[in-house]
């Protein structure tokens, strides 16, 4: 097996916590992840999100140590840790299970990482009476972990991770057991904690809200591969292919045809011949005719009052209501448009106007700046497969 290396490459800048390289997974001849190449920032909360058997959690657990590359190099801190043992790593890992010892005390589970570092009494007491006050569990102690919530238990894991004060910190979708209203809560504790801590987290999840309320940065994995990377603003905003369109949030994708560019902006034609504008930075590098998917999400798109003039620099389109919800803080519309394309809106409930019903004719319109277009995706037997091993 190759060695490890323990010099600081001069390419990894040293606010690079982790870069991978070219890594590849290969199970059997499956390819779990296929050729990654990523940077994750010192003190940044960054977030590995994608369905079931997109390579999120094979991607984790190479930087963790519990998994070797197939091909390809990790580094940490600038240190080449591509075949080091997981205990050689500066790097602590919370599970989804926890992994809490159950007969051991809140006190002994946080210090066991503390007692294998042969520090002093008063220095391991130190650090837990600290990272106890930072997870919000002051006089905790001497409780069992049995005697815990799921919430609690969380916050003992994540203390004794970070009470070790690692480089970097794996979060495997800690919170898949944890009830909707607790995950809420704990999303808003756990960016606090890491703001508060400032070490380097990277998070593992399925969950698009967790991964947008709480995301520096976040990578959208399908097929072993990242097909999106930003702030949570700009990938949902302006994202890169179908599948970051309709996999972070709800999108419209309607088809066209490119059928004009200027300098600003390229201009495609709907079914129905009606015509949109794009701005060029929203859009991919297409041919003069290129079919394309010109989306805009449902929040963005207003619905016009009988008779309105469409506003300026707005794109625009007739349909029919066939579906009207009301949803408590807004209504929500499926409409039918008038070349058979269905288009969801979103309306907040302001009380100023009245919803429209199902079977009205109705004007859409959003500004063009919210408009953007990918190329249509290349669907493949894989798309609803959900093996565990390339999670």
């Amino acid at each position: 097996m190759p060695k490890s290396i323990d010099t600081i490459p001069p390419e990894v800048p040293h606010e690079v916590t982790a870069r991978l390289e070219g890594v590849t997974k290969v199970f059997d001849n499956s390819t779990a992840v296929d050729n990654l190449n990523l940077d994750i920032l010192q003190g940044e909360f960054f977030s590995l999100l994608g369905p079931s058997g997109c390579g999120k959690t094979t991607t984790l657990r190479m930087l963790g140590g519990f998994e070797e590359p197939t091909s390809g190099r990790i580094f940490l801190g600038g240190r080449d840790v591509t075949y080091l043992a997981p205990y050689r790593r500066d790097v602590n890992t919370v599970f989804q299970s926890y992994a809490l010892f159950p007969h051991l005390n809140v006190y002994e589970n946080v210090a066991f990482g503390l007692r294998r570092q042969r520090l002093s009494k008063i220095e391991i007491s130190r650090r837990i009476g600290s990272m106890l006050e930072i997870v919000d569990l002051p006089n905790y102690e001497k409780r069992r972990a049995t005697q815990l919530s799921g919430g609690q238990q969380q916050r003992v894991a994540l203390a004794r991770a970070l009470v070790n004060e690692p480089a970097l910190l794996l979060l495997d979708e800690p919170m898949s057991a944890l009830d909707a209203k607790l995950r809420r809560q704990m999303q808003v504790e756990l960016k606090r904690i890491q703001s508060q801590v400032g070490i380097t987290f990277l998070y593992v999840t399925h969950d698009q809200e967790e991964a947008m309320t709480m995301s520096d940065r976040l990578a959208v994995m399908r097929h072993g591969r990242i097909e999106g990377i930003g702030t949570p603003h700009d990938v949902y905003d302006s994202p890169s292919t179908e599948f970051v369109a309709s996999f972070l949030g709800a999108s419209n994708l309607l088809d066209g045809t490119l059928v004009g560019r200027d300098p600003e902006h390229a201009t495609i034609k709907l079914g129905d011949a009606t015509l949109v504008s794009i701005p060029v930075g929203r859009m991919p590098d297409l041919d003069d005719s290129s079919v394309a998917k010109v989306g805009v999400r449902p929040e963005k798109i207003s619905i016009l009052a009988q008779g309105a003039k469409t506003p300026v620099r707005h794109n625009h389109l007739r349909g029919r209501v066939r579906v009207s919800t009301f949803t408590g803080v807004g209504n929500q519309y499926l409409v039918e448009s008038e070349f058979g394309a269905e288009v969801t809106v979103y309306a907040q409930n302001i009380g100023h106007e009245s919803a429209p019903r199902s079977g009205d004719e109705i004007t859409m319109a959003w500004p063009i700046e919210h408009t953007f277009a990918v190329r249509p995706m290349q669907k493949t037997h894989d798309d609803n497969d959900e093996a565990s091993e390339g999670d």
